[in-house]
């Protein structure tokens, strides 16, 4: 009777105790294990030409033909388009005559002058000389004769007028012809200047006309056409946009907190939602160097290098990006959710088996690089640990818990 009223009474109150406890927490359990890691970083980005070359008007005036379309592949010299020179290729017919017209004048001004005037010169100057020496000649001749009674003092007298007359005009024409000569030297300067300003005026004309054809600066995609028949452009006008698409760039945002990482040739996979089955492979090659505001983030902007080979990659379009930032092998991993931050320290609850009841403890770890999924384990963890994953619950240091996947 005693010892069935004791067991009565033990069985009350553990009635009693059982009845007034809370329900266990449960949680998932998983131990660390062994394997490949790639960190990474994911982000958005812009797909630019990395060296673009952009073809804009030089001079206003309508466009005439569009010899292109845009996509299309050209070579170097290729022509793109036309623009309406017609005036300028007018102007350039008058300016190449008024350079021959003022070549001809400057070869003549060279030679002397013309070879008529020189010629009218030089003889009327030369007859004016025989002349006056024959008249000389002859009053000599006189004067002696009238000394010798020989002839009258009117032929001398006579003779003299016409000596006069001669040297008068001896003078007049060796004037003309030292103002003729000063004339050729004004001529020639005149001439010089005529021909260098004509020149300049061809030059300038001919490279105008040449303006008109537009050419492929070299062989690349012309990815961009603004320009279109009939309409009118201004000096500075984009006419055309192109580069070489096979290799190209990808200007990434990566957010600052991410931007610590970073370094030259980590290898960076490039996909678009266009085509979505496609991706494409490059390397990190100018890392940022200032953090811009790019909406609400703080980004860096990465360059990285990118191999278009099929030219399916566009200019100016969002892709996605991701990094590869840092690989580790064979290494110690859980899970990130297991891993928690307090103070700036990373820690864990481990799993252990107290007196009569499971319990989780606070334990500190030290992690290395992250994936997308796990965390590498650099300290604080042994593969047979067990550790709990958080649940509905938070966990706290000495709570009981039950596993929910003993296996």
């Amino acid at each position: 009777m005693l010892i069935a009223l004791v067991a009565a009474g033990i069985i009350a109150f553990l009635l009693v105790e059982w009845s007034g406890r809370e329900p266990v927490t449960q949680v998932e359990v998983v131990k660390p294990k062994k394997e490949d890691m790639v960190a990474s970083i994911s982000s958005n980005g812009k797909v630019e030409p990395i060296a673009p070359y952009a073809v804009a008007a030089r001079l206003d005036t309508f466009v005439e033909r569009v010899l292109v379309k845009e996509g299309e592949n050209v070579k170097k010299g290729q022509a793109i388009l036309e623009l309406d020179v017609k005036s300028a290729a007018a102007s350039l017919a008058q300016a190449r005559g008024n350079l021959l017209r003022a070549q001809e004048e400057l070869r003549a001004a060279r030679a002397g002058g013309r070879a008529d005037d020189v010629a009218r010169v030089k003889g009327d100057l030369e007859y004016a000389t025989a002349e006056r020496d024959r008249l000389r000649r002859e009053n000599n001749a006189l004067k002696r004769l009238v000394g010798q009674h020989a002839a009258t003092a009117e032929e001398l007298a006579s003779n003299e007028v016409d000596l006069a007359k001669a040297e008068g005009e001896f003078r007049r024409l060796a004037g003309s012809k030292e103002e003729f000569d000063r004339q050729i030297k004004v001529n020639l300067e005149r001439a010089t200047l005529q021909v260098l300003q004509a020149g300049n005026d061809v030059a300038a004309l001919e490279k105008k006309v040449r303006m008109g054809r537009v050419t492929a600066p070299s062989p690349g995609t012309l990815y961009a056409l603004p320009a279109r028949a009939g309409s009118f452009v201004k000096v500075g006008d984009l006419l055309a946009e192109m580069a070489d698409l096979r290799k190209v760039q990808v200007r990434a945002f990566i957010d600052e907190p991410e931007l610590g990482v970073l370094e030259p040739d980590q290898p960076v996979v490039i996909t678009w939602d266009a085509l979505p089955n496609r991706s494409w492979q490059g390397k990190t090659a100018v890392i940022p160097k200032q953090v811009v505001a790019r909406g609400t983030r703080s980004v860096g902007e990465l360059l990285c290098a990118v191999n278009n080979e099929k030219l399916e990659l566009l200019p100016n379009i969002n892709v996605n990006v991701k990094i590869h930032s840092k690989e580790r092998h064979d290494v110690l991993a859980i899970p990130r959710g297991a891993v928690q931050v307090e103070s700036g320290r990373r820690f864990v609850y481990l799993v252990q088996e107290g007196i009569g009841k499971t319990l989780v403890v606070k334990r500190e770890v030290q992690v290395g690089i992250a994936s997308a999924t796990s965390y590498e384990i650099l300290g604080g963890l042994k593969e047979d640990d067990r550790v709990a994953l958080p649940g509905a619950v938070d966990l706290a240091d000495g709570m009981t818990v039950q596993i929910a996947n003993p296996r």
